[in-house]
């Protein structure tokens, strides 16, 4: 995967005096005077009648006469916004000029008029453009230097207000506190219990739950807000210096957060499972157990330690499904293996009788009428009782599974009420396999007939956790086990700490450092960076055993 370089200047407000787009006015022809007798006209009631009002000027009708080259038509431009008659068409050429300089010109042009004053007021816009560019080069003095000619030629102007912002931002981004973090978190509203989740497992990965650790934590308020999230990566920059920032989480704010970071030379760890994340800059990495880790995994296990090739798909039509289907229908092919049969569902669905029908090839009876026909005339040749079902298609033709397990990216709850209409509608003989959305306790009696024929993963077992040392320490302070948020904020804080202690004290630095983690001691296993800047997380597959929730371990 490519990572685009994609900085995004969040200060970024379009200045009101920039493009302006106006309606073209339609104006009715004037009724054609007929022959006078010399006299003088009169209106109605004896007043002297006017000429029709003018038709007001837009920037189409203001324009000046086409020219092969752009340069000199904005010259043209400049002139007339100068000389031209009244305040209302000075306006326009203005307005058009400035279209023109914001949406037509390219670098090169962009150069030639911030460099001539033959161009005038348009010299600052050039140089806004100019600035911007530089940034997303990264060459900051150059980004800097424009940008003060934005200040020097626009005094007073929305664009000179957010150059001086953007100068400040980058002159802030010099100083670095190595030992301070900077974090990004929902802390109000109706995230803050996940929030709050993770900020505890951060502050123990940065020692901060025992005295001594000499590193401090910044904490920000996204307000599962990114314009509050992004504002906040600026107030860690400029206020508290920050070396690093880590978050978001949630899948709305962690762009922000990862965009607004990379701007600014900082690098961030995202918590977020928000797909293409570590494509926006190349100082954005995350560690999060994301649908790609989750679902090479699966199936992985799936084909190559238990044998099986064919597969059906039931998922619901929400972004979560539909991402983890895309997933996992791509790597079940690259393995070679079969998709044989989808359906999908309204994410809001509680009856899957139909859903499960269409699935399994019962509901559209006229493909099986021969079928439905022989089977019909052998049930009334027997001296078996009648089911009370009557004999509708779903009840006399038997399902075709054609596969040997059904994916089902969706929650426990969910796959509770499919795997009752799956017993109903008679599929046997089939694994039943989901994402770390199923590890959770109760999941086999949600299973019902299915409980032992589940395979799932996630980065957290039974006995991993009894092994983990943070996981310990986590129960002895908070009365309960940590959940995955509260280990990948651990491992994110720890990663951090334990490289700045090793000499990262700078952002380039740690930046490098991050690139080239590799099987670092995390609380659950051993992490490294891909070339992706995605964080290998451990990932475990795991079935319901008696009950319990363990280790998937496959029988020779």
């Amino acid at each position: 995967m490519t990572a685009k370089l994609a900085l995004i200047v969040s200060v970024c407000v379009i200045a009101s005096c920039t493009t302006a787009t106006t309606k073209r006015t339609e104006t009715k022809q004037a009724p054609v005077a007929g022959k006078t007798n010399g006299k003088k006209g009169k209106g109605m009631s004896g007043m002297s009648a006017k000429p029709p009002p003018a038709a007001p000027v837009t920037p189409e009708a203001a324009a000046p006469a086409a020219s092969s080259d752009p340069l000199i038509a904005l010259k043209d431009l400049v002139v007339l916004s100068v000389q031209a008659p009244t305040k209302q068409e000075q306006d326009v050429y203005r307005l058009r000029a400035i279209e023109d300089v914001e949406n037509r010109l390219n670098e090169k042009q962009l150069e030639e008029v911030a460099d001539n004053s033959d161009y005038g007021y348009l010299r600052g816009h050039a140089m806004s453009r100019l600035a911007d560019k530089a940034l997303e080069e990264r060459d900051i003095s150059k980004a800097k230097k424009y940008y003060a000619g934005v200040i020097d030629y626009l005094p007073e102007s929305d664009l000179a207000a957010r150059a001086q912002d953007i100068i400040s931002q980058l002159d802030a981004a010099k100083n670095v506190q190595s030992k301070t973090i900077g974090v990004v978190l929902p802390l109000s509203g109706r995230n803050a219990p996940v929030g709050q989740r993770a900020l505890r497992g951060l502050e123990m990965g940065l020692g901060l739950h025992v005295p001594g650790s000499g590193f401090k934590l910044a904490v920000m308020d996204s307000e599962g807000n990114p314009d509050s999230a992004r504002r906040g990566v600026e107030r860690l920059v400029k206020e508290d210096n920050v070396i690093a920032v880590v978050g978001s989480l949630l899948s709305k704010t962690a762009p922000a957060v990862a965009a607004k970071s990379d701007e600014l030379g900082v690098p961030s760890i995202a918590l977020s499972q928000r797909s293409g994340l570590t494509e926006i800059g190349p100082s954005v990495f995350r560690n999060s157990l994301t649908s790609e880790m989750q679902v090479r995994q699966l199936v992985r296990t799936a084909m190559d330690d238990m044998g099986m090739k064919k597969f059906a798909v039931l998922y619901p039509n929400d972004q979560y499904g539909v991402e983890f289907t895309n997933i996992f229908w791509d790597e079940v092919l690259a393995r070679g293996g079969k998709i044989t049969a989808i359906q999908t569902y309204s994410n809001k669905e509680t009856d899957f009788r139909l859903v499960i029908q269409r699935l399994v090839g019962t509901y559209y009876g006229e493909g099986r009428q021969d079928e439905f026909n022989l089977r019909m005339r052998e049930l009334k040749h027997s001296d078996k009782k009648r089911s009370a079902r009557g004999d509708n298609t779903e009840n006399v033709l038997p399902p075709i599974t054609d596969f040997d397990a059904i994916f089902i990216p969706d929650s426990a709850k969910a796959m509770g009420q499919i795997a009752a209409m799956l017993a109903f509608s008679d599929v046997r003989g089939v694994k039943l396999m989901g994402t770390n959305l199923w590890n959770t306790a109760g999941i086999a009696k949600r299973a019902g007939n299915f409980a032992n024929s589940l395979m799932f993963v996630d980065s957290i077992a039974p006995t991993t956790q009894d092994q983990s040392r943070f996981a310990s320490e986590y129960k002895n302070l908070y009365g309960e086990a940590p959940s995955l948020i509260e280990i990948q904020a651990y491992d994110a804080g720890l990663i951090l700490r334990q490289l700045v202690a090793s000499g990262a004290d700078s952002r380039e630095e740690l930046t490098a450092k991050l690139i080239g983690l590799s099987k670092f001691p995390g609380s659950l296993g051993s992490l490294s960076m891909s070339s992706e800047r995605e964080i290998d997380r451990p990932v475990i597959s795991l079935t319901v055993d008696k009950g319990e929730i363990i280790p998937l371990r496959i029988r020779q």
